[in-house]
């Protein structure tokens, strides 16, 4: 049986009965998640007739790109930002406070090191450090879209956080050649 009274243009936050904030319960996300899946898996269409197993693929399909969605905080504040017509113009505005660009540099600079020195002790204190901060942004974040809903302001940390994945990235990367 498909999702009742659930149509392909509800946005993910009623998909999953969960409130449009960016603190969410990830537990009631995971659970509302099973419960869908179980609702539209293939599996149980197989014996139906091919219009009914394309639905049942679309369904999963949809409720995989919602979890998907939800489930990262980065592309939940995306998604929530789009949802309010807001363009976190990340390819578009690379422009960031002098503070966070400085910061970045010397992150950048403490990458280089710790691999040119091979010193994983300094990739892991990098990488506690760059974990802080996204925390600490994200926390930013919650007060910025639930809380004031200031969107200008959370568009700008969702910029900050999308350097900061690609620093992880390049971290998770560095610890691989260390290690190899």
């Amino acid at each position: 049986m498909l999702p009742s009274g659930a149509d392909f243009q509800q946005d993910f936050f009623s998909l999953f009965d969960l409130p449009a904030r960016f603190q969410i319960d990830a537990a009631a996300l995971e659970r509302s998640y099973l419960a869908l899946q179980a609702q539209v898996h293939p599996d149980k269409f197989a014996h139906l007739p091919e219009a009914e197993r394309r639905l049942s693929m679309q369904w999963t399909t949809r409720v995989n790109e919602g979890y998907q969605t939800l489930r990262n905080p980065l592309n939940r504040a995306r998604y929530l930002l789009s949802q309010q017509g807001v363009d976190t113009q990340e390819e578009s505005n690379t422009s960031m406070p002098t503070d966070f660009l400085m910061q970045q540099m010397e992150w950048r600079e403490a990458l280089e090191e710790a691999l040119q020195s091979r010193d994983l002790a300094a990739l892991e204190e990098l990488e506690r450090r760059v974990q802080g901060e996204v925390r600490f942004l994200q926390q930013q974040l919650a007060v910025d879209i639930d809380d004031t809903r200031d969107f200008t302001a959370a568009s700008g940390i969702v910029r900050k956080l999308k350097f900061l994945e690609k620093l992880a990235e390049e971290i998770g990367s560095a610890f691989d050649e260390l290690d190899s």
